[in-house]
């Protein structure tokens, strides 16, 4: 029991099962949801140059805690009540480290890198632990990326401990490694590299899981646009530019759910090679629609509390960037899913390219209503070019 776990706590799969996403995974959630709030708040208060690349960094960070521990419940079957104490115990260092974001580079950045430290180690050494007498090709795949996580743990605990200038650099590095390991196979001398068929995964529980956290942030500009609204005089240009933000999270929803995110599930749940789709266009390729997400939820607070006057550089990096960054992501990710780049997006993406242009000119409202009609059109756009024509 020491060296394995004797039971078997690998997830049943059958040939054309759908591997459920379960109410343990989604009150683990629960925890990201308030670190995509913390996120939002943390750029909204320091929207500087500096201050984006540190919460770029803490972004990562989030969504490498998350998109690990999902890879680990395709394989883990969280029925099982050690595997959900498991994820309790993650639940609980990823609430540390998300209360820690606002202060990560100040005061709680040894709490931040701890929280984060806690959710690789207990869920390598799980993973581990449950792999050795179960699945020998996966178990080796861990050694690899345990190797891995505890290199780049080591730059997350020094930069916790360290000054704030120095956090960043340790960070980065921290965060270079993490990132680059899926992409080298986690190659370790003496180990060898994993290999796509390590990666065996269900492909549509993975898909469910990421479309899940779109929702969760999308969820999360629509909780900040209504706590802000509820706090500011309600009149005509407050009200307007309450429905602006709510009209743009819809958009937002539309492009990815509406005709996207069902096609995706089901090609990679029918793919020859499900590991290689899921490591592009899920772990990797929803970076910038998450990211994208966050910054519309930082434009649509800015918006609310100042719809007239001067739009200011953050005014036009959050309102034309986020959407922007949101709609690169869904074309890198279609891409990746159908071998093309979506037209309705490059146009969407030239609307927003002539907005930058003279957007410096035009109120917040008016910007950001800019920016959501852009969105629409790409909506529009692909919906009527995809729904099959009735004769």
């Amino acid at each position: 029991m020491l060296t394995g776990a004797r039971r078997n706590l690998l997830r049943p799969r059958g040939e054309h099962a759908h591997a459920r996403v379960t109410n343990v995974e989604l009150f683990f959630d629960l925890v990201f949801v308030f670190a995509i709030t913390q996120l939002s708040h943390t750029l909204l208060e320091h929207f500087t140059p500096l201050g984006m690349l540190e919460v770029l960094v803490l972004f990562f960070a989030v969504w490498w805690a998350w998109i690990n521990a999902s890879w680990v419940t395709n394989w883990l079957d969280p029925e099982q009540v050690v595997v959900r104490v498991m994820l309790f115990m993650l639940m609980l260092a990823g609430l540390v480290m998300s209360t820690s974001i606002p202060k990560a580079f100040e005061t709680r950045g040894l709490a931040f890198a701890l929280g984060f430290a806690a959710m690789q180690l207990i869920r390598d050494l799980f993973m581990l632990w449950s792999l050795r007498h179960h699945n020998r090709g996966n178990f080796r795949n861990f050694q690899r990326i345990f190797t891995w996580h505890a290199v780049a743990l080591m730059f997350w605990i020094a930069g916790g401990l360290s000054e704030p200038h120095t956090r960043l650099m340790l960070w980065l590095i921290a965060l270079a490694i993490d990132s680059v390991g899926p992409m080298a196979f986690f190659y370790v001398p003496g180990l060898g590299r994993s290999t796509l068929a390590d990666w065996d995964v269900a492909g549509g529980h993975l898909a469910e899981r990421c479309g899940l956290f779109v929702i969760i942030a999308l969820g999360e500009s629509v909780l900040i646009t209504g706590a802000t609204f509820s706090t500011h005089d309600w009149n005509a240009l407050t009200i307007a530019a309450f429905v602006q933000a709510f009209v743009g999270s819809v958009a937002m929803w539309w492009i990815y759910f509406n005709i996207g995110a069902e096609k995706a599930a089901h090609t990679i749940e029918h793919a020859d090679d499900p590991g290689r789709l899921a490591r592009l266009a899920y772990t990797y390729l929803h970076i910038p629609i998450i990211a994208g997400i966050v910054v519309c939820a930082v434009a649509d607070e800015l918006v609310l509390a100042h719809p007239t006057g001067h739009s200011d550089t953050k005014l036009l990096i959050a309102g034309v960037g986020g959407p922007a960054l949101y709609l690169v992501g869904n074309a890198l990710f279609k891409h990746a899913i159908y071998n093309r780049v979506p037209l309705s997006h490059m146009i969407g993406l030239a609307l927003l390219a002539l907005l930058a242009f003279f957007g410096a000119q035009l109120e917040p409202l008016t910007l950001c209503t800019l920016s959501t009609v852009a969105l629409i059109v790409v909506a529009a756009w692909e919906t009527c070019s995809l729904t099959p024509k009735r004769s």
